[in-house]
């Protein structure tokens, strides 16, 4: 058994003491949607043929992950630390860039792959398109990449007999992962403007559905312009509220927000390299037992297996919150979906030039009375807006100027860091002026007759 003391100082030593340092990173990570453009599954052989022929080209990225199967799933360029790889399926394909001080090295970067790699894909009457949900998902074959990592989520995701007991009810998409694809954004926040940051930006996420919201469940349910929201919340992952979505919650200091990291849920660790998964449970139950039985894969079976907790296992504590502290000292922003490729870099512009004005941002949160102050928490508001029709309460033409506000703010945020990064927000201008967002967009587009394969071939374009 290991005291809660020890895991609290674990926890400290984990996800705030990192954040000690001054630095002013940013990093992206875009996930995109492979389509098979004959309306049949996307065809793992064109991917990996894709996936050498952009290796051999870019010679500077290394294999960084290889499948059971000896298929390279990840390459990476250490020099940049980008890498391009395949998220929990070889139906979703992810650019994780590096670091950098200003957005345009990052776009110009990612600009250069995605275009390789589109037309790569287009050889085999493949392409990439920029939607959450895959829009030909029905046709795929959804099967994780059979690597350590991918089959243990999945397994995890499959799991629900085993919760019969929970306050909740579960969908019918354990493989979600395999057809959902997010736009996310890490960038360094210090530890003395770590809580503001936190409670601030959590505020906005109704504001941010409003602005980005674009995974529309295709001949399910077309209603819901950020239907990702409902995958994660109503899946295993979702089990213990806490580990996803808005955090409902005001943080007074470093203290409380290191009681809410404890009330997080555990579900897999790894031993001598292959991860064990166990019912997802609060980390100080996990900590506080000699021994968990858990699951191992091998060679294609589960078997049962007990484990002994080590306080190292912390490293596994896998949230998916909106808004993520990571190891390496940053906050990670993963509420917002893939953009139409043209606007990839709107979504961080919206962030960087938000981080140093939340003085400026809580006040407008704190004055509006358009969305907020009417009784209901930021997660109560996201939920009522990620629909195409807005609630009654809610007047269309005072949210878009609530919205402008906030944009400005972060048009304003860029402007004083003087690269003209500002520029990357114009995507976010037009979409108020229009009262629209690329869910919508995508929702009303098809039921004026557009075809979805028109909307795939625009969503794609890199300009």
């Amino acid at each position: 058994m290991i005291s809660p003391e020890t895991v609290r100082n674990k926890l400290y030593d984990e996800f705030i003491k990192p954040t000690n340092q001054k630095k002013d990173f940013i990093g992206i990570e875009i996930e995109i949607p492979i389509v098979n453009l004959d309306k049949q599954a996307v065809n793992f052989d064109v991917v990996h043929k894709v996936t050498d022929k952009f290796q051999n080209y870019y010679s500077d990225f290394k294999e960084d992950g290889i499948d059971y199967d000896g298929n390279v799933f990840s390459l990476k360029n250490p020099e940049t630390d980008d890498i391009v790889c395949y998220d929990c399926s070889y139906n979703n394909i992810e650019f994780a860039m590096g670091r950098e001080k200003d957005l345009f090295a990052i776009n110009e970067r990612f600009g250069e792959y995605y275009s390789f790699v589109k037309e790569s894909f287009e050889e085999y009457n493949h392409t990439l398109t920029g939607m959450g949900i895959n829009p030909y998902r029905k046709y795929n074959i959804h099967e994780p990449i059979p690597s350590e990592r991918y089959l243990m989520l999945y397994h995890h995701l499959k799991s629900i007999k085993k919760y019969e007991n929970v306050p909740m009810h579960f969908h019918k998409y354990p493989e979600y992962g395999m057809f959902s694809s997010a736009s996310q954004v890490q960038i360094d926040v210090h530890r003395d403007d770590l809580i503001k940051t936190i409670n601030v930006f959590s505020k906005i996420e109704p504001i941010k559905a409003l602005l980005f919201s674009n995974s529309v469940l295709l001949d399910e349910n077309k209603h819901v312009t950020c239907f990702r929201d409902p995958l994660w919340e109503y899946s295993t992952h979702g089990i213990n509220p806490h580990n996803i979505g808005v955090y409902d919650v005001d943080f007074k200091d470093i203290e409380s927000l290191q009681s809410y990291l404890e009330s997080l849920n555990m579900y897999c660790v790894m031993r001598d390299g292959a991860y064990i998964n166990f019912e997802s449970m609060n980390l100080l139950d996990y900590f506080g037992q000699d021994f968990v039985r858990g699951e191992i894969y091998n060679n294609g079976e589960y078997r049962d297996i007990d484990i002994k907790p080590c306080i190292s296992d912390i490293k596994y504590l896998r949230p998916f919150k909106f808004i993520n502290l990571t190891f390496r000292g940053t906050v990670e922003f993963r509420s917002i979906c893939t953009q139409p490729i043209r606007d990839s870099m709107c979504v961080a512009a919206f962030h960087v030039g938000l981080k140093d004005n939340l003085d400026e941002l809580e006040k407008i949160v704190d004055d509006d009375e358009v969305i907020y102050n009417n009784g209901y928490t930021a997660g109560e508001l996201r939920k009522l807006l990620i629909r195409d029709e807005l609630p009654s309460f809610v007047d269309i033409k005072d949210v878009c100027k609530l919205s402008k506000e906030i944009v400005d703010l972060a048009a304003f945020g860029l402007e004083e860091r003087g690269i003209g990064e500002e520029e990357f927000l114009k995507p976010l201008y037009r979409r108020i002026k229009k009262r629209t967002n690329p869910g919508k967009e995508i929702i009303s587009s098809m039921h004026n007759g557009c075809k979805i394969e028109k909307l795939i071939e625009d969503y794609g374009k890199l300009d």
